[in-house]
């Protein structure tokens, strides 16, 4: 929804005016009365987005929406969130070791998921495992953190009391329009939603984290199991990284439901703004771009950085 900016009514008397100057005086006095014209705000960036939003980082001021506190399926960027929750447990290790098991990849399989392709038996920190969440977007990765961070007596009861705690956080930092029911965007009720503006605010306070920082900003890493002689290598999905000066993150996400989803945060001359592109069919790195073009009130070419062809796309 796009800001117009707009004066207060002006209005002044005109009456009493010399018999020979009535007529021009009436007109006057008519014209004097009617509202100003609104000033015309910059046009916003045209964008094929069903929902987006665009915020100064550095003091969370609105730039710029469309639709933008209308609810819409997220896709993966929910592992924002999951990000958020674990980085923010209190006493979090960031070197705990996390086993991986088999229901993690049969979970992927049978939901035809994006994974990080881990390996069951393998150990990987959670550090590592923020890595395999946030660069290919591994559900795999996100099932091994819910289940390990939440808690309860089996994997059902742990990975339900974490999306418990994703949405006490969402209401925690006050994203009214945000809802959970997964820990990766895959959702089975249809009640795993957010809108364009809690998505910024949420990447806001993500991105106050230095690990998750150094986690999205990262093009690609290699990443070593702790318990046996693997090499994991994992690329990030986010075209926009690489391709666009001062971008440093965040995620992407798509789903049938959802459609190309894109949370993105970029620096430019001291200043940071945070974009979300909800349900984007075709275009969102270039819309992203334009959004960042109107933020910074420049023009940047755009080459998307092609991710190798083994690599997930989400």
């Amino acid at each position: 929804m796009q800001r117009r900016g707009g004066e207060q009514d002006r209005r002044r008397g005109a009456w009493g005016a010399p018999l020979a100057a009535t007529v021009t005086a009436t007109a006057a006095a008519v014209a004097a009365a009617l509202p100003a014209p609104a000033a015309q705000a910059a046009p916003g960036p045209s964008v094929g987005a069903k929902g987006a939003y665009l915020m100064d980082a550095g003091s969370g001021r609105s730039l710029w929406g469309k639709a933008a506190t209308v609810r819409r399926p997220m896709a993966s960027t929910t592992k924002i969130m999951t990000a958020v929750v674990v980085l923010d447990t209190p006493g979090m290790d960031l070197d705990r070791q996390i086993e991986i098991k088999q229901s993690y990849r049969d979970y992927v399989q049978r939901a035809e998921a994006s994974t990080a392709d881990l390996r069951t038996g393998d150990k990987l920190t959670a550090r590592q495992l923020l890595y395999a969440l946030m660069l290919p977007s591994g559900c795999d990765a996100a099932y091994a953190l819910a289940d390990a961070f939440g808690t309860g007596p089996d994997e059902e009861a742990r990975t339900k009391s974490f999306v418990a705690k994703m949405n006490a956080m969402a209401r925690q930092l006050k994203l009214s329009g945000t809802n959970y029911d997964s820990f990766d965007g895959i959702s089975s009720a249809g009640r795993n939603y957010s809108t364009p503006q809690d998505l910024a605010r949420l990447s806001l306070h993500a991105l106050r984290n230095s690990t998750f920082r150094t986690v999205t900003s990262a093009l690609n890493t290699q990443q070593k199991a702790k318990n046996v002689n693997r090499l994991y290598t994992w690329y990030n999905t986010n075209k926009l990284l690489g391709s666009y000066g001062g971008v440093t993150g965040v995620k992407t996400g798509t789903t049938s439901a959802a459609g190309p989803c894109l949370v993105f945060a970029a620096r430019n001359g001291g200043r940071t703004v945070v974009g979300v592109i909800l349900n984007d069919a075709a275009n969102r790195y270039p819309d992203a771009a334009k959004m960042l073009d109107y933020a910074f009130k420049k023009h940047t070419p755009l080459n998307l950085r092609r991710l190798p062809s083994a690599a997930h796309e989400d």
